[in-house]
């Protein structure tokens, strides 16, 4: 099952895959966001610093941003590669 080549490559296989593929990298950023910002409070209580809540968050808006949009551009990129890898050239099936 697992085994079986990838098929032909249509455009709406494409379109999932891409999606997919940056949600992945969104709810990575997600999980990014919260190890830094654990790391951060953790840092903030052992060296006695007050910490400033804006809006339920430690970080600050463009941090972010920032870490929202490596998620989901880097997800994108991350899933135009594997679909070239997989289904254009079909490294795996070459081995």
């Amino acid at each position: 099952m697992f085994l079986r080549p990838p098929g032909e490559p249509t455009k709406l296989k494409k379109i999932v895959y891409l999606i997919a593929a940056t949600f992945l990298g969104l709810m990575l950023s997600f999980i990014a966001h919260a190890f830094i910002e654990m790391g951060y409070l953790s840092w903030a209580e052992k060296k006695g610093v007050t910490v400033a809540f804006l809006n339920g968050c430690t970080l600050s808006p463009l941090l972010q941003v920032t870490i929202l949009g490596v998620g989901v551009i880097g997800g994108y990129l991350l899933g135009r590669l594997w679909w070239r890898k997989i289904y254009i050239e079909k490294v795996w099936i070459k081995r």
